[in-house]
């Protein structure tokens, strides 16, 4: 039995890796587009709740773009902080910039995705980019994307930022995520005419006003916590052009400052990823299990055959870790040393996740508790 799994966790890894090799040749870099300073007008809708500890930042970087036609509607989603004067202060100080303050939040909507679709009603431009109010963006960034947006006649333009840690053990679970990310999702997917597979992420969803208001803007996707991932989904089926790029040396966000923050924070999606379902949650823990911790534990078995099957497990794993480290982040590939512990740790939030929804009766994000049974029934 033990043969078995080990036999087809190897044929698994070997698809896995022959299907990212080929599937990042697709994925263009967007360091290496070329850039504009101006063009058709973009809003940028970026919606806070309590960031005042990396809103200023995030904003100056965006304020000093090279690419010159562009408004910032700022919305400021119940925040306790100072978040809201922060955004208060730059309006006043650059006329580019607007604000908007919510106060209460309608029955049937997330936070998040109803902060930025008040944006979007605000929002004049022909172009429209949703992002965090805690994303750091390198001067050209927008003159980039909106060259290529523009080169590739796009719906939609989604780009995949370095997720910065602070420390040793976050970085190394970051790793780890963007791994498992990968290789379930297979974002490159969304690159291909052929496929229905779409793909977005929250720091950069770049998208033509016409096309998003066509989809039916963020009323269609109000109640998903993956609301980032779920636009680039809708888009894609719903026959939009859209590309999906990296952009590691433009755009970088530190995805959660702890360990611990990340844990937390990933108790909204990892249930939703699963479709709110117990049987994927168990499929998840076993199917990781085997394939990910598994093989560094039989290594040290005393049949050949094992211990053959362990080691060849353990090389393909590397190799698609490594495949997809340097392609989706700035982390040394060496994180890998810890592969079965980070596994470990994502097998407990996978855990952690669907326990708290099921205690909690539901998901509880920017401070207020949505009801499973609301989840489910949007999903």
């Amino acid at each position: 039995m033990l043969a078995l799994l080990l036999s087809l966790s190897l044929i698994v890894w070997a698809a896995v890796f022959i299907d990212a090799s080929f599937g990042f040749k697709r994925l263009d870099r967007l360091e290496d587009s070329g850039s504009i300073s101006d063009g058709p007008l973009l809003t940028v809708v970026a919606a806070a709740r309590n960031e005042e500890a990396h809103l200023e930042e995030s904003l100056k970087s965006q304020l000093n773009q090279s690419y010159k036609s562009i408004e910032w509607i700022l919305v400021n989603d119940r925040s306790t902080d100072r978040t809201g004067k922060i955004m208060d202060a730059i309006q006043e100080s650059d006329p580019r910039v607007r604000t908007i303050h919510i106060k209460s939040l309608p029955d049937g909507w997330l936070g998040k995705n109803h902060a930025l679709y008040k944006g979007y009603q605000e929002s004049s431009g022909e172009l429209i980019l949703f992002t965090d109010a805690d994303v750091l963006f390198k001067k050209d960034a927008f003159g980039k994307a909106i060259k290529y947006f523009n080169q590739h006649s796009l719906d939609h333009l989604t780009a995949a930022p370095h997720l910065n840690g602070k420390n040793f053990w976050l970085k190394a679970f970051i790793a780890f995520f963007l791994f498992g990310f990968s290789y379930y999702k297979r974002p490159w997917l969304a690159n291909s005419p052929r496929s229905r597979t779409g793909m977005g992420i929250g720091a950069f969803n770049l998208v033509s006003k016409q096309s998003y208001e066509r989809l039916g803007t963020h009323e269609a996707i109000k109640m998903r916590p993956d609301d980032d991932l779920m636009l680039g989904m809708k888009m894609k089926q719903n026959g939009f052009r859209q590309r999906f790029v990296t952009a590691i040396n433009l755009i970088e966000v530190e995805w959660y400052g702890s360990l611990k923050e990340a844990f937390k924070g990933l108790e909204k999606n990892t249930f939703a990823g699963l479709h709110y379902r117990i049987s994927m949650v168990l499929f998840a823990i076993a199917g990781t299990f085997i394939s990910q911790v598994l093989p560094f534990i039989t290594i040290f078995s005393s049949e050949r055959s094992i211990f053959i099957l362990s080691l060849a497990n353990i090389l393909l794993l590397a190799s698609v870790y490594i495949l997809i480290t340097k392609r989706m982040s700035a982390f040394s590939s060496l994180l890998f040393l810890v592969f079965p512990i980070t596994a470990l740790l994502f097998i407990y939030s996978i855990i952690r996740a669907a326990i708290l929804t099921f205690l909690q009766g539901g998901i509880v994000w920017r401070g207020t508790l949505y009801k499973l049974s609301e989840l489910r029934g949007k999903h």
